[in-house]
């Protein structure tokens, strides 16, 4: 089986999620899910069937989240590596733009915020390269250049 590469905040988050569903969030939803019961007709009870599917979704990520953990492997990169990898992070010039990218596992990814997978266009496309590289990165908009500035 395969391990999934996760960063140490990356793994930190993914352990805060599951507390909070576990502790939090599942029990306020069957909660909901007793007293939407306890007013009578389920089929016509709206409250009953959406907490139901609530729940339904808790427990699917509940299960998603514990397999993820089990399965991680957590990744820690040397701080005098000069080359790109997993848990890094790089600032790089996009047409003369300066941008901040972490790179993470892909479970981490959140591309809104900077963090984007190695599996990802431009996060596979950066993997291996150096400051001053310069590198074209597909994109569903054309190919983009990249000048790698920083490494950290």
């Amino acid at each position: 089986m395969k391990n999934i590469q996760l960063t140490q905040d990356g793994y930190n988050n993914l352990k805060e999620e599951l507390k909070e569903l576990q502790t939090v969030k599942r029990p306020s939803t069957v909660d909901r899910l007793q007293k939407a019961r306890s007013m009578g007709d389920l089929k016509e009870n709206s409250g009953y069937q959406s907490a139901r599917e609530e729940l339904g979704e808790l427990d699917g990520r509940i299960l998603e989240v514990q397999y993820i953990l089990s399965n991680a492997e957590i990744v820690t990169t040397a701080t005098s590596d000069t080359v790109i990898s997993l848990g890094k992070k790089v600032e790089v010039d996009v047409n003369g733009v300066k941008k901040s990218i972490s790179i993470v596992g892909e479970f981490e990814s959140d591309p809104m915020n900077g963090k984007l997978s190695t599996t990802s266009p431009i996060g596979s496309t950066l993997l291996g390269k150096k400051v001053g590289d310069k590198v074209e990165v597909t994109t569903p908009g054309g190919k983009v250049p990249y000048i790698i500035l920083s490494i950290a």
